[in-house]
């Protein structure tokens, strides 16, 4: 009692998309917000953070993956995408881009609030942690130092800012350098297992977190790849 719900901000330009899952979640016992382009969301989000926000990638004025972009560059927000059924190459760049799941149109209620639940379960789960986290809340592996209660990563001193579900991959692979990850092995450290994501959804979040890791240091090559096998943290 007293608990206060998640807030989920829900940015899209059908006002009948914003009514119906407004009301699903709602129902749920979610506070939302909504906003119906992206410049008057970038705003809204930046001045008043929610705990999630579920956007449209076709918008007027400012779409799905400009506003990501934008806001990528000061949050860590959990992100979820709404994606047309042929959207596919926006799929795939929207999680290059950071963003931490996507649901395609048309979708179940019942399979968007399971996805909102997920989310903010990986969310809550780096924020607060469970007694294993709490015994092991620092990683320290050569130039690399994750910090599970501060969601902070650094490399040779340098801060990385990582989405909720980067963060967790790569502390599933940094616990124990040189032994390998299955994707399958990812998954299950980055999502609920209610939640079905393939190949590609891990394949493109490494992509990203090498890229980021490049961006400040270009020599970056501590996440391997084996080939039919899965990714592996170098070992010093």
């Amino acid at each position: 009692m007293g608990k206060k719900m998640p807030t989920i901000a829900l940015v899209d330009d059908d006002r009948n998309i914003l009514t119906s899952v407004s009301m699903a979640l709602e129902a749920e016992g979610y506070q939302t917000r909504t906003y119906t382009d992206g410049v008057s969301a970038l705003q809204g989000l930046e001045e008043n953070p929610p705990d999630i926000a579920i956007f449209d990638i076709k918008m007027p004025r400012m779409d799905g993956m400009e506003l990501l972009r934008r806001l990528r560059q000061k949050s860590n927000l959990p992100v979820i995408f709404l994606t047309s059924k042929d959207d596919e190459i926006d799929e795939l760049f929207g999680l290059k881009l950071g963003a931490d799941d996507y649901i395609r149109k048309p979708f179940s209620q019942r399979l968007l609030v399971e996805r909102v639940r997920a989310v903010l379960r990986r969310s809550q789960y780096r924020a607060e942690g469970g007694e294993e986290a709490q015994r092991s809340r620092v990683i320290e592996r050569g130039k690399l130092v994750m910090d599970a209660d501060r969601h902070s990563c650094t490399w040779g001193g340098q801060p990385v800012t990582l989405t909720v579900t980067e963060f967790l991959i790569l502390q599933a692979l940094a616990q124990r350098p040189g032994i390998v990850k299955s994707r399958d092995a990812l998954m299950d450290a980055a999502y609920d297992d209610q939640v079905y994501v393939d190949d590609r959804t891990i394949d493109s979040h490494i992509k990203r977190l090498r890229k980021k890791f490049k961006a400040v240091d270009p020599d970056f090559n501590a996440i391997e790849t084996l080939y039919g096998v899965g990714y592996r943290f170098r070992e010093e």
